[in-house]
Formats: structure tokens, sequence, C-alpha cells
């Protein structure tokens, strides 16, 4: 496992995450209504505390216009993950205490909240309730269960949900581990773009829709004038003032209608977002998004890292690395994420 560690490059990096000693000062919460537990049995996992860091010489002061808001969702079943991004973030940064983190939540878990700020004490986050009746309307049955939730549309409304203060904001999926420090993605020039994220022109865009929608010419005319290419919306830089004042969510939800009316994709909230913005985003160095680690919606085989260097590794498809480690039959990919699980009970190490 070392040399195909060592092969990609990044060897360094899952060494290193048992070295940081440092401290975080001021954190903060915001939240409406807590869910109580329904019952004495738990069923959010445990935690371990995660180190603390502090800023380095060069950050500016952590109340300063220099801060990192970095979305996210927050769901009970993928908490393992989310622990595990945010504590990565905060180790390959230099300036940990100048990112705020802001989640989504369908429901207020006071166990979840709880397990958020014992495994980070020093955090600074808010958590936002999402109205799932919102969207729950609009979603129309995809290939895969976990992309037919409510949360998974939640990205859209970001410019309704966060406060006015939040300007600019990365929205990144629970799946994701980062190797570099978010600040290098936070500081991309966005211009006259609403939305910047890697961009895969090599793949087959035609597939991400139906023969029905190709079909109907004036639906496919939406790409006029365009080169539409395939972004994954799992990692984003969203202009949050320019989604909201360019009216993007109503566009996004104009899709959704169509799609309820005649099928015209078979994904879930991904489809929308191209509909409206492919060939249009301000293209992100493909190192910031190593995506499809979990492998396919369907079946979630094992695949490799893609060539070249790696900012961030993404386990979207249906495998996630959590749940094939608990198995016993994780897949080589999987122990790059391992070393920043906070889990309590799991222990994989590099030689297993």
């Amino acid at each position: 496992m070392a040399s195909y560690l060592r092969r990609h490059g990044l060897l360094s990096f899952v060494l290193l995450v048992v070295a940081a000693d440092c401290a975080i000062s001021a954190s903060s919460i915001r939240v409406d209504v807590i869910r109580r537990p329904s019952s004495t049995t738990s069923s959010i996992p445990a935690f371990r505390e995660a180190p603390a860091f502090r800023n380095g010489d060069e950050c500016a002061s952590p109340s300063a216009a220099g801060r990192v808001e970095i979305a996210m969702t927050l769901d009970a079943n993928y908490l393992r993950g989310t622990m595990a991004a945010v504590l990565s973030i905060l180790q390959h940064t230099s300036c940990p205490e100048s990112v705020t983190f802001h989640f989504l939540a369908a429901r207020l878990e006071a166990e979840v909240l709880a397990s958020i700020r014992s495994a980070f004490p020093y955090l600074d986050f808010r958590v936002y309730r999402f109205d799932s009746a919102r969207v729950r309307g609009r979603i129309s049955r995809s290939i895969r269960h976990a992309l037919d939730q409510p949360l998974n549309y939640a990205r859209i409304y970001l410019a309704d949900i966060l406060p006015p203060e939040v300007r600019r904001v990365i929205y990144l999926d629970s799946d994701i581990i980062v190797v570099d420090d978010i600040r290098h993605l936070w500081e991309v020039e966005l211009g006259d773009h609403v939305v910047a994220a890697p961009e895969y022109c090599h793949a087959n865009f035609t597939k991400y829709f139906t023969d029905a929608f190709w079909s109907d010419a004036t639906l496919s005319s939406t790409f006029d004038g365009r080169q539409p290419c395939y972004f994954n919306t799992g990692v984003m830089v969203m202009d949050v003032e320019k989604w909201r004042s360019g009216g993007y969510t109503k566009m996004v939800e104009d899709w959704m209608a169509v799609q309820k009316q005649k099928r015209i994709y078979h994904l879930g909230s991904l489809p929308p977002f191209l509909l409206v913005l492919a060939g249009n985003i301000k293209a992100v160095d493909h190192r910031w998004n190593q995506h499809g680690l979990g492998g396919d919606n369907i079946e979630g085989k094992c695949r490799s890292l893609h060539p070249g260097p790696i900012s961030l590794l993404h386990w979207s498809g249906k495998g996630k690395p959590w749940l094939r480690l608990d198995s016993r039959k994780p897949c080589a990919v999987d122990y790059l994420w391992a070393p920043y699980d906070l889990y309590r009970s799991s222990l994989p190490t590099l030689e297993e």
C-alpha cells in the first residue's frame, strides 16, 4: 500500500495526519430549533476529538476580510464523511482559524451538533435548517435513491439560506478530503462567472440527458451558443451575490419542472445545474476534484486515481470509503481517506 501511495505522490500527506498539535480560538454556532434524540440508544457514531490548529504568521486576523466560507450539508448518515472532510481542510490550510463552515441540515439534531462540537471544540461553524418541503414536490426519481434525498438539492438554495454577508462560498460534498490549502481554491478569479469548478470536456456530455431531451429541438436549443462540458457539483466556488441577483435558483427550478413533465435526465440535482451553467463556468484545475472514487452509481466498483497532481479527493458514486473499510473490502484509494477518520472505533492502518 505504501508503494501505491508513493507512486501517486500521496504518502507524505497521509503520514502527516498525526502531526498536528496546534490550537484554534473562538467558535460559534447558529441554530434555530434542536431536535431531541428519539431514544436513549444513539445511532450517531462516536468520534475522537480532532487536534486543534492555529493560523500561521502570514494569516490575517480571523475576524478580517480574509475568511474562507465553506458550505456543506449535514446528514447523520454521512456524518463520518463530514468529520473527515472538516479535519482534512483544517489540517492542510495555513489559516484554519480563518475558515467558517456553514452546515445545511434537514433536521437539527442535538446529537449531531454535539458530535461536531466535541470533535472540533474550536471550530467556527453555523447550522441552518433546510426546508425539505421546498424541493420535495420538484424531485423526480433518479437511478440511485441517495440522489433523490431533498438535502441533495440544498446547494441550489445557498443564496437564499446563507446570510447576506457571505458573498462567496465553496460548496463541498461530504465524501471528500482536501490535501492542499483550501485558500488556493477560494482565491480563484471568477470574473463574470457565477460558478467555478473543474470542467471535463472529454466526458460524453450527451449521456447526462435522455433521447427525449436531445430529440426535442426546443429543449436542446438551451445549449445553443455554448460549448457545454460536464462539471461535478460536489465541488464548486459560487458567487452568492451573482447567483441571487441573476435568479439562478429559479432557472434550476424551471428545469426541474420540465423534468416532472417530460423525463429529460436520470441523475438527481446535477443535470439541472448543467442545463443552466454548462459551458458558462470558470474552469478550475482538475486537481481540485479527483472525483469518481466511489465508483459508478449502480455497483460502486473500485477505481484508480487519475494521473496528475491532486488537491481534493472525492468519493462520488455509490461506494463510500468508511463503509468499504468497515466491511473489510476496501479499495486502494480508501486508505487515503482512512487517516482522517475520527470514528472512535475505527482503526484502519496502511498495512491492512
